[in-house]
């Protein structure tokens, strides 16, 4: 796998996840640029990456902020090879009194956000290509192009498929995300291949409270794998669906929860 130049964007790049993929990119020489909006934490994170990250302070809830933020990247560094749609947040609180408000935003942050950013750098992961009756033929000569495909990987949960009570805004939002996915696949291809990681129960209290979460042993072994999940099993299949190693893999969604969504639970 070689990154080394790809330019990469990663949206919640400061979040548990988000720094672990964010690390693992630019360890691989990638040119990484993370969005947050927590500026707190993200001048932490491109600190102790000795700045080597570039970070744009934004907030997903605006479009203006995104397209910003995209003419910015490509401004600096002439086009975009890679997006992760990794920010998301969560809401607490039952459908009685969730506001119409908190199911905005959650449905704004966490599937409107990476339809427009993918709108956005859509344009430089094709490389400004679209397929048309023209290059047919073309294509059919040069049918092997991997090194020349954008990626987009959008980070969905295991809330798309299950779900836990008062759960409601943050699983639709996570189910329209994986149609987004498939959708977004089929009208970017060939240029752009776009997947969906879902993860399950991912121990990020070490990034949040810097020190790790307390786990039970039936924390730990009611997961099929054995174990809890850690934010590096979500950055390595990202490296991986970036890869030329995946080229033939599009509109899929991977979940990575230690097979819990596949236990069946009387308990």
């Amino acid at each position: 796998m070689n990154f080394k130049n790809k330019v990469v964007v990663i949206t919640g790049g400061a979040g548990g996840i988000g720094s672990s993929i964010v690390k693992k990119f630019t360890e691989q020489e990638a040119r990484v640029v993370f969005l947050d909006i927590d500026h707190e934490k993200a001048e932490e994170l491109k600190t102790s990456l000795e700045n080597k990250v570039h970070y744009i302070h934004c907030d997903l809830r605006k479009e203006d902020d995104i397209k910003n933020a995209v003419e910015n990247i490509v401004n600096n560094e002439e086009t975009i090879d890679i997006l992760i749609n990794n920010a998301a947040m969560g809401w607490s609180g039952d459908i009685y009194s969730r506001s119409i408000e908190e199911w905005d935003e959650a449905i704004s942050v966490n599937l409107r956000a990476p339809y427009i950013l993918s709108k956005y750098c859509a344009p430089y992961l094709t490389k400004g290509r679209k397929l048309t009756g023209e290059n047919i033929e073309e294509l059919k000569i040069n049918s092997y192009f991997a090194d020349d495909q954008g990626v987009i990987i959008n980070i969905a949960s295991t809330r798309a498929l299950m779900s836990e009570p008062d759960s409601e805004p943050y699983s639709a939002a996570k189910g329209g995300l994986l149609a987004l996915t498939h959708s977004l696949a089929v009208s970017l291809g060939p240029w752009v291949r776009v997947n969906a990681v879902s993860p399950g129960w991912i121990d990020v209290s070490r990034h949040k409270m810097g020190i790790p979460e307390k786990l039970s042993i039936n924390d730990q072994l009611q997961h099929p794998a054995g174990r809890v999940g850690i934010p590096e099993d979500i950055s390595e299949m990202c490296l991986y669906l970036a890869s030329d190693k995946a080229s033939f893999i599009t509109g899929a969604n991977f979940v990575i929860d230690g097979g819990m969504t596949v236990k069946m639970i009387y308990e």
